[in-house]
């Protein structure tokens, strides 16, 4: 059983959520998330965000609150192999109120089918809110593009905003 090792993201301006399924080996080695480098999940939010993409944590984490966006993942603990979302076993679910009630989250995004899949299992019932599934920004999605990517995430995230 490996529990997830990163903290949240948030402040109380934070407006969108924005969560994973658990992080890659790559990212708990780091101590942050989306830290493989083939992952496009910072060149895609930033993409989003018309701006530079991060470098650093602490960068990572100055645009993400700058943009209003709150980052976790919807696992909490899990049996996993390596970094794949498909050996995941015996899940227990983060606690999302964590951020709920301290922030004024208006939408929930998850990045990926499996993250889409626990949190519907999982998290759904517990903040009655639904999350709208924006496409994996993760390596093993090679069928979308960078392009493709931030097309769709940035048709989703700035909806109605």
């Amino acid at each position: 059983m490996i529990l997830h090792p990163i903290p949240p993201v948030y402040d109380r301006n934070s407006k969108i959520l924005i969560l994973g399924s658990f992080p890659s080996v790559k990212s708990r080695e780091e101590g942050f998330f989306y830290g493989h480098p083939r992952n496009r999940f910072w060149n895609v939010t930033a993409a989003v965000f018309d701006t530079a993409v991060p470098q650093n944590i602490d960068e990572k984490k100055a645009f993400l609150l700058r943009n209003h966006i709150a980052l976790w993942d919807v696992i909490g603990s899990c049996d996993i192999t390596g970094s794949a979302d498909s050996s995941i076993k015996n899940v227990s679910a983060n606690d999302l109120d964590l951020i709920l009630k301290q922030a004024d989250i208006r939408k929930i995004f998850v990045n990926g089918k499996t993250a889409y899949k626990y949190y519907r299992k999982f998290s759904e019932i517990k903040t009655g809110r639904p999350a709208v599934c924006l496409p994996s920004t993760s390596p093993a999605n090679a069928a979308w593009t960078v392009e493709r990517l931030t097309e769709s995430w940035r048709s989703e995230i700035l909806k109605g905003s």
